[in-house]
């Protein structure tokens, strides 16, 4: 298709209301997704609700391969098909929904700064935590990470999976970081996130934006997932206004606050 008749495409797409049957894609949610992909999943579910966009959940034992960027979650809306936060924000603006238009450009740059920081940090410690210590993934990340596909499928799945990610965290100068180190990086990252919440109900002030959605996506996912120990849950637990920044947003939007950890492996530590 040429570059016009994509741009043509793309218009037509964005001129169609959303549809009721809009889906978004993950992994298995009981045996399967990982705290990485869970946080990414709940934190564009909670965008969609922010911006009032009805979406059915969808768990596909291959939803990383099904989708077009490899990454979960995507979601299926008419007969387009996006994945990850950043797209889906896009697409939705060009259909007309948008959490962040009333910010100017100082302060939409700065969403995106933290936005980044959150990309660059939690979700790369979760990644790290995840396939790089020993203990987490020999526990916990290849026997879900493989627990659909029978053998040797499973292992030979799993084993590239870490492959995978231990070589994208040496690119990104990560790979010769301590578990201490790490999380020492979460403590910094959630620091700078509390000081820029403050006592605000949201990050700019009254309204959500996406970056509450995706801080939510994470926060409350380390602190409702069980891993071989709780050093990550109670680093973030240090901060109490973040604390109760997911507690408000999980009753805005989900009602009780157990209901958006249906696809959490478990619930531990204070609740919310």
């Amino acid at each position: 298709m040429s570059l016009a008749a994509e741009a043509f495409s793309s218009q037509i797409a964005a001129a169609e209301p959303w549809p009721e049957n809009a889906t978004l894609y993950q992994p298995l949610s009981e045996e399967q997704i990982l705290l990485s992909d869970n946080a990414s999943s709940l934190a564009v579910q909670t965008y969609l609700r922010m911006c009032n966009l009805p979406v059915r959940v969808s768990c596909r034992a291959n939803a990383e391969f099904m989708s077009p960027s490899g990454k979960v979650p995507f979601i299926h809306v008419g007969n387009q098909v996006v994945s990850e936060l950043g797209p889906i924000v896009q697409f939705t603006r060009a259909k007309g929904h948008s959490l962040s238009e009333g910010l100017d450009d100082v302060q939409r740059a700065e969403m995106k700064a933290y936005m980044e920081l959150v990309n660059n940090m939690l979700l790369t410690a979760e990644l790290y935590i995840q396939w790089c210590d020993d203990t987490t993934a020999t526990e916990v990340s290849r026997p879900r990470y493989s627990s659909p596909y029978s053998w040797p499928l499973n292992h030979i799945l799993a084993y590239q999976k870490q492959w995978e990610v231990r070589r994208k965290m040496n690119a990104v100068g990560w790979g010769g970081k301590s578990l201490e180190q790490v999380y020492e990086d979460v403590s910094q990252c959630c620091q700078a996130l509390s000081q820029r919440l403050g006592t605000q109900l949201y990050f700019f002030n009254k309204q959500p934006t996406e970056l509450d959605a995706l801080v939510y996506g994470h926060i409350f996912t380390i602190i409702t997932t069980q891993l071989t120990n709780n050093e990550l849950a109670e680093r973030v637990q240090n901060f109490s206004n973040l604390l109760s920044f997911c507690k408000r947003i999980d009753q805005t939007y989900f009602g009780k606050p157990d209901e958006s950890s249906a696809s959490s492996r478990h619930s531990k530590g204070p609740s919310l």
